[in-house]
């Protein structure tokens, strides 16, 4: 798609938040229509700007013989397709500096995985391609050192950037949300997602296999709507326990409508002060 991705995650009619939602990763092209269908059916009956989303690779795994993809190129002409068919911006993570520029030709926005949030080579390879650049707060930084991340986008030339607050690790196996960090980071200049279901990730678990919370994320969500996130990002499938990658943490697919409008609400009651 071409157009300002920056005016489109602040139209919504109504001041509602904007979206970021799909599954962690790409497993085939009708599982992508059709998550990507039924969360665009119920974010344009709410006014929610809706970006699909989609990881074409998975580099982050805990074991080798974890589930990474489909396919570089097959992912991404899925991804394409997604965006093609409903008329929505989608979001890959990318993990290396050479990465960028071949997932930029299928994706409007490109995102930054948490641990990588420092690796100028690579957050300066996403600002050159031009695409909006999402840059996830590292689980071991604080809200105030994700200054320097978002300086190193746009002093690359690229003004379209965005922060992810995704938890802070908590212990060995455990993340805690910190909502101060949410205005802290607005302060940037930029919007402000909160991953829910990421930071509800439970990691390094002995077995080797992420695990999570996923009935804790309506109150994660509540909150973050309440101290007044720009947008939120989730991961949903449609049977999570079946899902190739992060399973342990999704919101299971048909749950979602009841939650966007439980947030949708609330964000209403918060625009009023």
């Amino acid at each position: 798609m071409n157009i300002d991705l920056t005016k489109y995650l602040a139209s919504s009619p109504c001041g509602n938040f904007f979206l970021l939602a799909g599954p962690c990763a790409i497993e085939g092209e009708q599982m992508a229509l059709d998550i990507a269908g039924s969360v665009k059916e119920v974010t344009d009956r709410l006014g929610i700007p809706y970006v699909f989303k989609g990881s074409y690779r998975k580099a982050n795994r805990s074991r080798l013989d974890s589930f990474t993809g489909i396919g570089d190129l097959e992912a991404l002409h899925i991804l394409k397709k997604v965006s093609d068919t409903y008329g929505i911006p989608v979001v890959t993570d990318i993990h290396t500096a050479s990465e960028a520029a071949m997932a930029a030709e299928f994706v409007d926005m490109l995102q930054i995985p948490a641990f990588l949030c420092r690796q100028t080579d690579l957050l300066v390879a996403a600002a050159r391609t031009g695409k909006m650049v999402n840059i996830k707060k590292g689980q071991f930084l604080s809200p105030g050192a994700m200054t320097h991340a978002v300086e190193k986008v746009r002093q690359a030339g690229n003004p379209q950037v965005a922060i992810t607050e995704r938890g802070t690790t908590f212990g060995y196996q455990d993340l805690i949300v910190d909502y101060r960090g949410i205005p802290e980071m607005q302060q940037n200049g930029c919007p402000v997602i909160l991953d829910i279901t990421h930071s509800l990730q439970q990691p390094n678990q002995a077995a080797g296999v992420t695990g999570g919370r996923p009935e804790m994320i309506e109150t994660v969500a509540r909150a973050g709507i309440a101290v007044g996130c720009d947008g939120i990002f989730i991961e949903t499938h449609p049977e999570p326990s079946k899902a190739l990658s992060d399973g342990a943490n999704m919101l299971r697919l048909d749950l979602l409508p009841a939650l966007l409008e439980h947030l949708t609400a609330l964000r209403m009651t918060i625009n009023k002060f």
